[in-house]
């Protein structure tokens, strides 16, 4: 079958296209067909060799697939009913997503909805996961909130908008210039130009006692800017570390060791004096919490039967082309999610 291995950790260019052996599924995993895959930055830093657990190369990565059981697992997923060969489902692979076949645990496959597309579906999982992890279950948000929202054009960032306007949020969104009419059309409440305009500046001016929470996944001294927008009971959510990948798509540890050393440090006692929380999310450490992630997909997919979200599919690609949407990514130009098609 056709894969898509890291052969070195490196810039786009270090994703080949590979025959490798089908996966024989393990006890409790079931075989999925892949018929479209989740493009995410998590899969560029790995590639990079920068993302937390990423193994060594020669490895293939997709964290994210959409597709048709082809062998069903021995083993209920859960309280799920068992698997069934024939099935349209989601998965959550660990690795391994960028073929034409993954073996997954069986926790975590996921029935799709009526009606939903392939690629709609590999684009829910980890953004809107990420997203509604974030905003409801670690972060509590409530009705009238306000949220600051950085990169609102990308995956993650779309899929909080949506769920804001699904739960009567107020969002702020950062996104370039030539973004701004996108952050309109998708309900942005307040689109800001963070080539223009000071962020903290407009947050502060719009709602002087600060806001409910902050969502960024850049790091460096944006972590400390965001902190600032934070009032009373303000959290500042960290979800990714872009902050640490060039533009070029190459590992660059200099401007990683330059993104952490600029990370600014809170002592307990000052989080407690200012009454905020520090929140960290990685779904890929929520391993031993699939029953907690398969009710939020749940949720996230009644949402979608319902009309309430739908992912914007910013450009698709065939699987071979894997390295030419790294560097669609890379440079800055997607809105939405990014995905590969498996014929």
């Amino acid at each position: 079958m056709r894969t898509i291995v890291v052969e070195r950790y490196g810039p786009p260019e270090v994703l080949e296209v590979r025959e490798s052996p089908e996966p024989t599924p393990k006890s409790g995993e079931a075989l999925v067909r892949v018929h479209a895959v989740g493009v995410g930055f998590a899969d560029l830093m790995q590639r990079m060799g920068i993302y937390p657990g990423t193994p060594k190369p020669p490895f293939v990565p997709g964290l994210e697939v959409a597709g048709v059981v082809e062998r069903a697992s021995s083993r209920s997923p859960g309280d799920r009913p068992p698997l069934q060969v024939g099935e349209r489902v989601a998965a959550l692979p660990k690795l391994s997503g960028y073929a034409e076949r993954v073996a997954a645990p069986a926790e975590r496959i996921f029935r799709l909805p009526v009606g939903i597309s392939f690629e709609e579906a590999a684009a829910i999982p980890l953004n809107y996961l990420t997203a509604y992890h974030i905003m409801f279950v670690m972060g509590n948000l409530q009705p009238g909130d306000h949220l600051l929202v950085h990169g609102v054009a990308g995956g993650v960032g779309g899929a909080a908008v949506q769920l804001a306007k699904a739960h009567n949020l107020k969002v702020f969104g950062t996104a370039s210039s030539a973004k701004q009419e996108f952050l309109r059309q998708i309900g942005v409440d307040y689109p800001i130009d963070y080539t223009r305009e000071d962020f903290v500046d407009v947050v502060r001016r719009t709602i002087p006692g600060g806001i409910e929470m902050v969502m960024d996944p850049i790091g460096g001294k944006s972590f400390t800017k965001s902190y600032r927008c934070l009032g009373p009971m303000g959290r500042l959510v960290i979800f990714g570390f872009s902050a640490a990948a060039g533009p070029d798509g190459k590992r660059n540890l200099w401007r990683a060791a330059k993104a952490y050393v600029a990370t600014r440090r809170y002592h307990p006692l000052k989080l407690m004096s200012d009454n905020t929380a520090i929140i960290g999310v990685h779904l890929g450490h929520l391993e031993t919490r699939s029953a907690v992630l398969a009710k939020e997909l749940d949720e996230l997919f009644r949402l979608y039967s319902a009309g309430k979200i739908k992912p914007v599919i910013g450009k698709t690609f065939p699987l071979e082309e894997a390295a030419a949407a790294h560097r669609y990514i890379h440079s800055a130009q997607h809105v939405g999610k990014v995905v590969l098609r498996v014929a």
